[in-house]
């Protein structure tokens, strides 16, 4: 499943959309740090953001600013006007509470999707509301290669509250069945081999194996993996290509398709500002 080409379709519909706003959506990503990861990933975002006429704000703090420091700007941030989306690059250096900033990010700005009333929204299936970017993204590939969910059973390899609680309600929203793995699993493998759809979203190379695969089933890495200078995911792609019916790569999968959700979310959020006449 190829997540570049969908999500080059994703910002070109983004960008139609924004044309037609009378301002251009604005988004600030606070990079706390210098975490070399992260880094790349705010390029990757700000470069997104210009392919889809959306404004990039980054501010950069040092770590030691503390997170006294963070909250102000995350506040000031809430009341800028043309500031539609906040995102904090995670993770967090030690000594920053990750949820307490979180959950200062203002409910309409929230396009990562991770405020506490956004989950609530999501859970209960009562929106409108920002879905979080990775889960949308392997949703947007499942319904691009029309796989359908309904009645099929989903198995879920990891239970983070970015990744695999979030896509296991979606999943249920679409009338999968759905089973979450986890680390404290006993015998993985029994129940990977049971999945029509089986999503990783662990970060282990090499964490799933053909052996572990029904065949014919679809199979969603969402794992990011360093190792050397290269990038891999949870799956052993080669041979697990062999018995699935889909594959997403890494990368070239899922990873532009949750930047591609983040860019619809702004999008998104700049249209109920503007929908409310401020």
């Amino acid at each position: 499943m190829d997540g570049n080409t969908l999500a080059k379709q994703v910002r070109i519909g983004v960008r139609k959309q924004t044309a037609l706003l009378p301002e251009p959506p604005g988004l600030a990503v606070i990079q706390v740090g210098e975490n070399p990861a992260s880094m790349v990933y705010v390029n990757n975002k700000r470069r997104d953001c210009e392919r889809c006429g959306i404004v990039s704000y980054a501010h950069h703090l040092d770590e030691d600013a503390g997170q006294a420091k963070l909250l102000e700007l995350i506040r000031f941030l809430n009341g800028e006007p043309h500031i539609h989306g906040i995102l904090v690059q995670l993770p967090l250096p030690k000594g920053y509470g990750s949820d307490a900033i979180i959950q200062a990010i203002s409910p309409e700005k929230d396009v990562d999707a991770f405020h506490a009333l956004t989950v609530g929204k999501l859970y209960l299936n009562s929106g409108p509301a920002f879905e979080p970017c990775t889960p949308a993204g392997v949703i947007a590939l499942l319904d691009r290669y029309e796989i359908d969910l309904r009645g099929k059973h989903c198995v879920v390899v990891g239970r983070s509250n970015i990744v695999g609680k979030p896509m296991g309600t979606m999943l249920l929203h679409r009338n999968a069945t759905v089973t979450i793995c986890h680390g404290s699993t006993v015998d993985l493998p029994s129940f990977t081999r049971q999945a029509d759809v089986l999503i990783s979203a662990v970060g282990k190379s090499g964490l799933i194996t053909a052996d572990m695969v029904k065949p014919g089933a679809v199979v969603v890495d969402v794992g990011i993996n360093r190792i050397d200078d290269k990038i891999c995911g949870d799956v052993d792609f080669d041979e697990v290509e062999k018995v699935a019916s889909y594959i997403t790569p890494v990368p070239g999968g899922v990873g532009p398709m949750t930047r591609a959700m983040l860019m619809t979310n702004t999008l998104k959020a700049a249209q109920k500002y503007f929908m409310r006449g401020k």
